[in-house]
């Protein structure tokens, strides 16, 4: 009889913080003390505390484990499981005492307890791997359900009396959608799933197939019913090996236990899928460049109309939604739309998941009712800015969004305020910025990045970012004029309407959004000539302060270009061996600074 259960994070981030070696080292001590039959060991999803891998829970307690090596499986395994005494010393602390006594469960933690997991439901609970599990936890009901109970146009209407909302970050409403797509007569119809997630620190609907696999393959079986498709493809980034594994198996285990294929449920309703690897090009997270990359062709977006519900894959009806959108709709189902309606505010309903990152103590994957404030994602769930910073900024949306201030930390976080703004959702990239992020420097790395990522098939986003980009370098190397503050706003706007797809369309957010909320850092880099935050290289000058410098020499060791000196310094009549800094030879690398252990040099 099963007495423990061992759940070990078989996420991306706990197995690249060597999981897997931890879960051989549980095997092999739980059997060789013969609990093998008492104790199962259990690989799981992410459980969102990604920088705490490898992260391990002990069941029916729900002692929760963080940072676990190979070497403390042994204690674990027989004080733990063995003598039933909880290892204190790797119990995850986050009361700010120095030591942790008894137990602490997941979701006694901060981290946990403001959130409400809806799409992470099954992550870090089931073995995403197993059918078995995910039908334990009432997978699969909803397509029975649908299958056996409801007409096609009963399901669109619970989809859409529900205010879910596109998840990838438009926020297009998902039942709209549908309802436009259904009524389209067609040999072939098809659902398509947008598992493309190119935004840089974004990880949410990687974490979602990782975890929880079964869960989208539901509902977009669910979806090729209330629209009339047979045909579905997921099209995920190779770089995701993990995820692809196991949405593969989760594939090849439905259309065993005939929940793919032909005649699902004996309802007549035929639906399979497969999946569709991207290289990862960040505009094929564009609903038609994507449908474009998966007819085997370069990924470019396509003029609109006709839009993808009358013309789409293949030049079908096609319905398209990402992970976590689809993620939702199960749930939905089983437990109706008024449920979901119940979270969220009045336009922007149910949940949503957010990949923490940046200067925040607690980095991870977050899922929070619609409509939580801003501060309570930073201050309560994050745990606030580490080594006493002050928080700066929180860029939403990635290169498509903003950049939420300080000042609008109170700003419930939902489709509609993040819009007011000049921010917007996005899929759901979170990135918290201190006191020493310049934001001239963000809104340049969100520019080189689109410039990288562009397809170039329209002129006003090939042509038009590189020149945004080329204005930003002229001004973080200190050569900017105002008259270029105001280009910058004129070409974002030409950008912003003239565009062909979302990419371009937003591409210019992150410049918008800095010049509207920290126009005061841009003007002291045009004419001051300054970065305030000291992180743009061109503008930086440092110094030694001789008052502080003890003559040691270890800044003059480390430079890479030899252009530190030693000198004499003078004080209440003595001399004093110091150094001193040729500016006009030095690199701005900072290696003195970092070298100094007494805290003698500052850059300006």
């Amino acid at each position: 009889m099963i007495r423990s259960h061992v759940l070990i994070c078989g996420g991306t981030g706990c197995t690249s913080s060597g999981s897997k070696k931890v879960q051989e080292e549980f095997r092999k001590n739980i059997e060789s003390l013969g609990l093998a039959d008492e104790v199962k060991l259990v690989q799981t999803g992410c459980f969102g505390l990604c920088a705490l891998g490898p992260v391990v829970i002990i069941h029916p307690e729900g002692t929760f484990y963080s940072r676990v090596k190979p070497e403390d499986v042994k204690e674990i395994v027989e004080e733990h499981l063995l003598k039933g005494r909880i290892v204190e010393r790797l119990v995850y602390n986050d009361t700010g005492a120095e030591e942790v006594v008894g137990n602490v469960a997941l979701g006694d933690t901060a981290f946990y307890k403001s959130q409400n997991r809806v799409v992470l439901r099954n992550c870090g609970v089931i073995n995403p791997e197993s059918i078995d599990e995910y039908i334990a936890m009432d997978g699969y009901a909803a397509l029975g359900k649908v299958l056996t109970e409801w007409k096609p146009e009963d399901v669109i209407k619970c989809v859409t009396d529900s205010g879910l909302r596109g998840r990838g970050g438009g926020g297009f409403p998902t039942g709209f959608k549908w309802s436009l797509c259904a009524p389209n007569k067609a040999p072939q119809k098809y659902v398509v799933c947008n598992a493309d997630e190119g935004d840089p620190g974004a990880f949410m609907d990687r974490s979602v197939l990782e975890g929880d696999p079964h869960c989208i393959i539901e509902a977009m079986a669910i979806a090729g019913y209330a629209i009339g498709a047979t045909k579905g493809y997921v099209y995920v980034r190779a770089e995701y090996p993990i995820a692809v594994s196991r949405l593969q198996k989760a594939i090849d285990q439905a259309r065993e236990y005939g929940l793919l294929g032909k005649n699902i449920f004996d309802s007549g309703f035929d639906f399979d899928l497969e999946i569709r690897l991207g290289a990862g090009a960040f505009v094929c997270g564009e609903e038609t460049a994507l449908m474009t990359s998966i007819e085997g062709n370069r990924g470019e977006p396509r003029p609109r109309p006709p839009y993808p519900a009358v013309k789409g894959l293949y030049n079908s009806p096609t319905v398209e939604n990402n992970v976590e959108t689809f993620a939702n709709i199960p749930q939905i189902i089983l437990r109706g739309p008024e449920w979901f309606a119940s979270m969220g505010t009045e336009k922007s309903k149910g949940t949503k998941v957010f990949a923490l990152g940046g200067k925040i103590k607690h980095t991870g994957l977050v899922e929070i009712p619609m409509g939580t404030t801003l501060r309570t994602i930073i201050e309560d769930i994050g745990g606030g800015i580490p080594n006493g910073k002050k928080f700066k900024a929180a860029q939403t949306g990635g290169p498509s969004g903003g950049c939420i201030p300080a000042s609008l930390m109170d700003t419930e976080v939902d489709y509609d305020n993040l819009t007011a703004i000049g921010c917007m959702m996005g899929s759901g990239g979170l990135i918290v910025m201190d006191e020493d992020n310049c934001m001239v420097d963000m809104a340049k790395f969100f520019l080189e990045f689109t410039v990288d990522e562009s397809c170039g098939k329209c002129t006003p986003c090939r042509v038009g970012t590189r020149r945004l980009l080329e204005i930003l370098e002229k001004i973080t190397k200190g050569n900017g004029t105002l008259e270029d503050l105001d280009r910058l706003e004129e070409l974002c706007m030409y950008i912003k309407q003239n565009s062909l797809c979302g990419l371009g369309q937003t591409a210019p957010n992150p410049v918008l959004a800095t010049l509207r909320f920290f126009r005061d850092e841009y003007i002291a880099h045009v004419t001051d000539k300054k970065c305030p935050a000291g992180v743009c290289k061109d503008l930086l000058t440092f110094t030694i302060d001789k008052d502080k410098c003890i003559g040691c020499g270890q800044c003059a060791r480390n430079c890479p270009v030899n252009t530190i000196h030693k000198t004499d310094y003078v004080a209440e009549g003595h001399k004093l061996p110091s150094y001193e800094i040729d500016p006009s030879a030095c690199v701005k690398c900072g290696a003195c600074m970092a070298n100094c252990k007494f805290k003698a040099i500052s850059k300006q």
